[in-house]
Parts: structure tokens; sequence; C-alpha cells
């Protein structure tokens, strides 16, 4: 799949399916959700961070129906393409997909949940996170078919 071409469905994959892979559905789904069949899913099962809530309700995403997902919970052969976005992530979507024709990207973005300190500096870690998915989405997939973030 080349850059700028449009999965007709998309995975995202992360390690609990808390922090950065239900970020990057919210994200693409606002972009790209009228073209795209979009959902994510973690090697474990997490609850949704409240960071996660925070920053997206920002930029005007309201993501508190999301429920957390695993690899068992979804088909390998039901998407184009799964992003991973921890290592752990990527190692479980290439086992995943071993027997499935579906093409696996990797996209190394950073844990913001590491980050300590106060509730700003935090929050800013996030942010950053939220902003380094979405500039890969616009890069990875080109202009977005719905509304702009």
């Amino acid at each position: 799949m080349r850059n700028g071409e449009l999965p007709s469905s998309l995975l995202f994959a992360c390690t609990y399916n808390s922090i950065r892979s239900p970020m990057a559905e919210a994200l693409a789904r606002r972009l790209y959700g009228q073209a795209v069949y979009i959902e994510s899913v973690g090697v474990h099962c997490g609850d949704l961070d409240a960071f996660v809530l925070a920053v997206l309700d920002e930029i005007g995403i309201d993501s508190h129906a999301h429920r957390a997902k695993s690899f068992d919970d979804v088909e390998a052969s039901s998407f184009d393409l799964i992003v991973s976005l921890s290592p752990e992530a990527h190692h479980s979507a290439l086992e995943f997909t071993r027997s499935a024709a579906t093409d696996v990207e990797y996209w190394p973005v950073p844990d913001p949940s590491a980050v300590e300190g106060s509730r700003e500096t935090r929050l800013d870690a996030y942010r950053r996170v939220r902003d380094l998915i979405l500039t890969r989405l616009k890069t990875r997939f080109g202009s977005p078919s719905g509304p702009t973030l």
C-alpha cells in the first residue's frame, strides 16, 4: 500500500488499547471515517486513559464511548492494514496476520504515561503524542475526506 493510499479497513494496535491506539482510532475516524472502516485493539485490554479523553476533547473529539478490545476480538482478514504503535503490538500484529493478506506497518510512538510531573506536564506529553499521530496520519494517508483538524 503506497503513501497517500487509503485502505478500506484500518486497525490500530498498541499494548493496552488505552492510550495510543484509541487516540489514533479517534483521530483517523475524524479525518477518514467517511471512507475507511477504523478500529483499535491492544495486546491486552485496559481502561481508556483519562488524559486521552482530555486531549481529544481539546480538539472536539469525544471518545468517552470507547471500549477496549484485544486482538482476540477481531479477525485479521477484516483489515487491509494494521498500524502498530508499540513494539509489543507490532510483534503481536505480525503473529496475528501470519495467515492473512493484511499489511502491517510499525509507527513507533512513545508512551506518554511514562512522563511524570504535574498534570500540565503530563497533558503536554499526551498532546505531543496526539499531534505526532495526527501528523503521521496526514503524511501517510493524505488529505482527509471529512472534517479536518
